[in-house]
């Protein structure tokens, strides 16, 4: 990933969203040539003088300090992922050159495959930051079997690449846009992670959906929701989901679901146990590569 075009692009679009009025400034003359505020607005919302932002603009954040970021961030009305967001790119921008972040786990450890296979009633996999699944819990396999119908199942190529995305994901469209904020999110984590730009490349070939919606320049933490599900073989199904980071694999999340006590969701749940329980067994393969 190019840090000062995704540092200017992502300022461009953070400014373009926000009116004179909304800032609380006038919208001096008629016609206005730009979307948004301008960058001498946006300047001087965060205390800084107007060639200093257009060079921040520009993608120059390398050295640029907390209080800066922080007052930038005020005056774009950045949201907590937007923040974050907004310092991992400061963080990459002052990396010296040639030097990689922070490592990332290449390994679903044996331990982790192990507490998975003791989650008998618990929907739950672990991802990648690319999305990828790597391991399941015998429901958690049984609840996204249409994604693991493939080889290598990845969320983001199902929602877009697999016309049966819309009829698994029953919000299909706002559990796409989602997702691409958060792979966009990822991004800025890892921007020298080759997996994750091949995704991209490919994904933006093969849709214009994915296209736009990385275009936009959101970005969304992935920690806990809801997502609603029309399973093949026991309907819908309401779950809550809390997505927790595996400390000791960096770049490793365990997503895991759980349907609200004694609601049909609950029982559609069960009755998705007791069908996983007659399938052939799939054990999790101990250290798969990542």
């Amino acid at each position: 990933m190019d840090n000062k075009a995704e540092v200017r692009d992502f300022l461009v679009t953070r400014r373009a969203r926000i009116t004179p009025e909304q800032a609380g400034l006038p919208a001096w003359g008629g016609h206005r040539r730009v979307a948004g505020l301008r960058r001498e607005e946006v300047a001087l919302l965060a205390g800084v003088s107007a060639d200093y932002y257009t060079r921040l603009e520009r993608g120059n954040l390398a050295g640029v300090s907390e209080q800066v970021l922080d007052a930038l961030s005020d005056a774009l009305r950045l949201d907590e992922a937007e923040r974050t967001y907004l310092a991992e790119l400061a963080r990459a921008a002052s990396r010296p050159a040639g030097r990689a972040g922070r490592p990332r786990a290449r390994i679903v450890r044996p331990s982790v495959h192990w507490l998975l296979d003791q989650m008998d009633s618990t929907p739950a996999y672990v991802r990648n930051a690319r999305t990828d699944l790597l391991a399941a819990s015998p429901l958690g396999r049984a609840l996204y079997a249409p994604l693991f119908a493939d080889e290598r199942p990845n969320v983001l190529r199902f929602l877009f690449l697999n016309t049966d995305a819309g009829e698994f994901f029953i919000d299909r469209d706002a559990v796409a846009a989602q997702a691409v904020a958060t792979l966009r999110m990822a991004s800025g984590e890892n921007p020298h992670d080759r997996s994750i730009a091949q995704l991209v490349g490919e994904l933006s070939t093969r849709s214009d959906e994915f296209g736009r919606l990385w275009a936009a320049h959101d970005v969304r933490q992935h920690r806990t929701g809801t997502k609603r599900f029309h399973h093949p073989v026991v309907g819908d199904l309401t779950l809550s989901y809390e997505s927790m980071a595996l400390v000791a694999d960096p770049g490793l999340v365990l997503n895991a679901y759980a349907a609200e006590p004694g609601s049909p969701s609950a029982e559609a749940l069960d009755l998705l146990a007791c069908w996983a329980a007659k399938l052939p067994e799939t054990p999790n393969s101990a250290g798969q590569l990542i």
